[in-house]
């Protein structure tokens, strides 16, 4: 997210109207939720969680420990058997 100057964005008798109610300070302005984008559609960290726990997953079925797995990846162990659980579950359907 970015900062915008409302000086450059906004009509004068608008922003005349916003500092009557907060001046000089930031204001977030929520997004319209047609417009909300879903966690990690704008950058790769979706794709990038999704090939550590793949890979997790393979490491447990090629006969590692999930306690090797958790100090490995440094994730918790309940961690790692969520993603074993959830990538075991996935793999059967």
């Amino acid at each position: 997210m970015s900062y915008k100057r409302a000086t450059q964005i906004l009509p004068q008798d608008l922003l005349l109207k916003v500092q009557e109610y907060i001046d000089g300070e930031f204001l977030y302005i929520p997004r319209i939720s047609d417009n909300k984008k879903s966690w990690g559609a704008t950058t790769q960290t979706r794709q990038e969680l999704q090939d550590r726990n793949q890979c997790i997953y393979e490491d447990y079925l090629s006969g590692e420990s999930m306690d090797f797995l958790a100090e490995k990846y440094f994730l918790s162990l309940k961690s790692i058997q969520r993603i074993v659980g959830q990538l075991k579950k996935e793999h059967k359907e």
